[in-house]
Formats: C-alpha cells, sequence, structure tokens
C-alpha cells in the first residue's frame, strides 16, 4: 500500500485575488491528482485545502493548523506577499517548508520557503528593458497599497531615473478597491509614456476598463502610445479584464500559455482536458503544478518528505518542467528562470514579444544589479530603435 503524506494548500479562491487563486489552486491540485493516479509514485498526497479569503488571521491560523494538526511538513500557498510574510512566522516555528510560486518584490531570502515566483530582476528588469526603448522612460507608477506596490514601485523608480526619466506620480489605492477615477484623471494630466500597474486582482481590472475608456475618449492613451505595463497580468484574468480592455497592453511572466515547448502543450491540453475547454493556463496555475511535481520527485529520490532532505535534493539537481529549465539556488531558495515579454493580441492570447535564451538566476536583493549598467544598455537599444527608424531624403 502506498504511503499517504499530507500536503497543506493554502489559497484564497474567494476575496481581492480570488481568480489567481483559483489558477493557484487548480493547478496545485492537478498535480495532486496526477500523482496519486499513477502508481509508479510510492506515495499518495492527502491534500489539506483552506480558504483564508482575504483575512490575515485566517491565513496564520490555517498554516498552524495545516503543521500542528494535519502534520503537513509543506504548505504549497498564498498569494499576495503579505499573506506570505503572515505566514513565514508560523512556518518557522514548526520548520516546515513553504512553497510561493508567484512573482513578488524581492528582498526577502527564508530556508523555509522555496521560490519558485520571479523577483524583480526576473520581472521588471526585462519589462522595461523592452519597454523604456520604445515608448521612453517616463512613467507613472501605481499600486496596491502593500508591500508588492510598495517594494515593486520603489525598484521602478531606481530605474527610471538610473534612465533619465521621470516618475510623473506614484500612488495606490487600498487592496480590492474599484474606484480608479482620480488615477484616470492624473494621468490624464501627467501624460506619462507608459503606467506601470501593480494593483492587484479587482482593482486591476477597474483600472483597466477604466484606463480602455480613456482611450476611447483621448487618443494619447491608447495601447500602441502609451501602454499599461505590469508583472502580473495572466491569461487566467483576461475575461475579467476584458479583450478590448486589455489589446495591447505588455505584461511578463515567466511562462505564457503559447510558449513553445512540448511540456507547455501538454499543461495546456491538460487544463483544458480536466478544467474545461474554454480555461487558459496562467503561470500562477503552472507554477503551482510544477512545485507539486517539484516535491514529488524530491520525495521520491530521498524517500521522505523531511524538509532538510528535500531542500538538499532541490539544491542539487535541475529540472525540465512545464516553465522550462529550472534551478533551485542553494544560497536563496530562490529559482533561476527565463522571463519573458507578452503583448495581448486583442483576440485571445498574449504574444511573446522578447523572451531571456538562458535562465536568469535570482537575485532577489539586487546584489549583482547596476543601474547605470541596465541604463547603458536601455540606451544602446534606443539607439538601435532611432537608426533603424531613420531613413534618407533626398
Amino acid at each position: 500500500m502506498r504511503r499517504e503524506i499530507p500536503l497543506g494548500l493554502l489559497f484564497s479562491v474567494t476575496g481581492t485575488d480570488g481568480e489567481i487563486g483559483v489558477d493557484a489552486l487548480d493547478g496545485a491540485r492537478l498535480a495532486v491528482e496526477e500523482i496519486n493516479s499513477d502508481d509508479a509514485w510510492p506515495f499518495t498526497f492527502k491534500p489539506v485545502i483552506r480558504d483564508p479569503n482575504d483575512s490575515l488571521s485566517a491565513f496564520r491560523r490555517y498554516s498552524e493548523e495545516m503543521l500542528r494538526d494535519h502534520g503537513c511538513n509543506q504548505i504549497i500557498g498564498t498569494v499576495t506577499s503579505s499573506s506570505r510574510k503572515e505566514v513565514i512566522p508560523v512556518i518557522e516555528k514548526y520548520d516546515a517548508l513553504l512553497w510561493y510560486c508567484c512573482p513578488y518584490e524581492g528582498f526577502e531570502a527564508c530556508e523555509n520557503v522555496i521560490y519558485i515566483g520571479s523577483t524583480p530582476n526576473q520581472h521588471i528588469v526585462p519589462l522595461f528593458k523592452h519597454i523604456i526603448p520604445r515608448f521612453g522612460a517616463n512613467a507613472y507608477l501605481t499600486g496596491s497599497n502593500y508591500i508588492w506596490g510598495w517594494e515593486t514601485n520603489r525598484v521602478a523608480r531606481e530605474l527610471i531615473t538610473a534612465c533619465g526619466g521621470e516618475v510623473k506620480a506614484e500612488k495606490y489605492i487600498a487592496l480590492g478597491v474599484e474606484d480608479v477615477d482620480r488615477l484616470i484623471d492624473d494621468i490624464e494630466t501627467k501624460k506619462p509614456d507608459f503606467i506601470f500597474n501593480n494593483l492587484i486582482g479587482t482593482s486591476s481590472y477597474a483600472f483597466h476598463r477604466a484606463y480602455y475608456a480613456l482611450g476611447q475618449r483621448n487618443p494619447c492613451f491608447t495601447a500602441d502610445r502609451c501602454p499599461i505595463v505590469s508583472c502580473n497580468v495572466t491569461e487566467g484574468e483576461i475575461a475579467s479584464v476584458g479583450v478590448s480592455e486589455l489589446a495591447g497592453h505588455y505584461t511578463t511572466s515567466i511562462y505564457f500559455e503559447n510558449q513553445p515547448g512540448k511540456e507547455s502543450r501538454a499543461m495546456r491540453d491538460m487544463a483544458r482536458e480536466k478544467l474545461g475547454a474554454d480555461r487558459r493556463s496562467s503561470t500562477y496555475m503552472v507554477a503551482n503544478y510544477v512545485a507539486v511535481k517539484m516535491l514529488a520527485a524530491a520525495i521520491r529520490d530521498c524517500g521522505s518528505d523531511d524538509i532538510n532532505a528535500v531542500r538538499a535534493n532541490l539544491h542539487a539537481r535541475r529540472f525540465d518542467t512545464e516553465l522550462g529549465p529550472l534551478q533551485i539556488d542553494s544560497k536563496t531558495n530562490h529559482a533561476a528562470l527565463r522571463p519573458a515579454i507578452g503583448r495581448f493580441d486583442g483576440k485571445h492570447q498574449f504574444d511573446i514579444v522578447d523572451a531571456a535564451t538562458e535562465l536568469v538566476d535570482a537575485d532577489p536583493f539586487f546584489v549583482t544589479f547596476e543601474a547605470a549598467s541596465f541604463a547603458k544598455e536601455v540606451a544602446g537599444l534606443r539607439s538601435q530603435r532611432s537608426k533603424k527608424h531613420l531613413r534618407v531624403v533626398k
């Protein structure tokens, strides 16, 4: 008889970021189902699933319940940085592992957390390297009023300033708020080159819809002239944002549904088969699917879900995954990833307009990053684009 291993799955599938949570939970459950139905695995996972809604105290309470009462050594979950930070002290108390699979603001490394999501050098840096040479360096920064928005915009400000640009404004609204009229009015007044959107969930969807309405009445604010760029808008949110409202805007991700590769195609097909023909696979779904499969492979190899054995196994290998090749750094527990830039085609997918050709090591504390070098590289790209647009007039 196969051994049963409890596994915590902790996601808000209701509330402000519920759509992201649904994608993340479904990805994890797909992997659990796959492992449990295959006798080649010497164990099964017994998922312990909780939905904290938007309650940080519930995140803390449920994580403790999973570790203390259900015997979980591993929890896969949390989406927002505030929920992750609420759970980490509990994870450390019980010496367990939290698997965090979302893009985040960096400046953290915990030995009890495996970070599958991208850090600023894997999302903001490649995004701005693509956007600034094409649109300019003057940006309007907005975000949800918590650590993700604050810290991500702080890094954005550093990059913009290094490139000689200007932050036209930096504005925040509370999580879940959909009243974005003052932001739209301010953007119309400030006239930035692009908008960097760090709003979460329902706030982001409302912002996109309101900005589309602005573009309808003022052509200076259409996506081809002044785009919204983001690190956290995915295929799973297209329907909530709106196809027309999202058309032409940019996002960066470590996974896009239409990226090449047999693993990616297999993930797309599985999502549609298991979750419905219209279901999209997003980075949140795929990263959490990958996390469960990585954990399972580590447990199989070392014969235990003991966190020291699992962590050592993760550090010693390279994984071929639906995200592409993936490595976990032994010093920071962060994944080396391949970021890409997507532009929504106005129909059904993000066209990949730029992508890393090799794995990019996570640099969560910006130890190796140099703003001056980044600015020089961006200036070179701007120069190349200017030359391409020059023509001889006789």
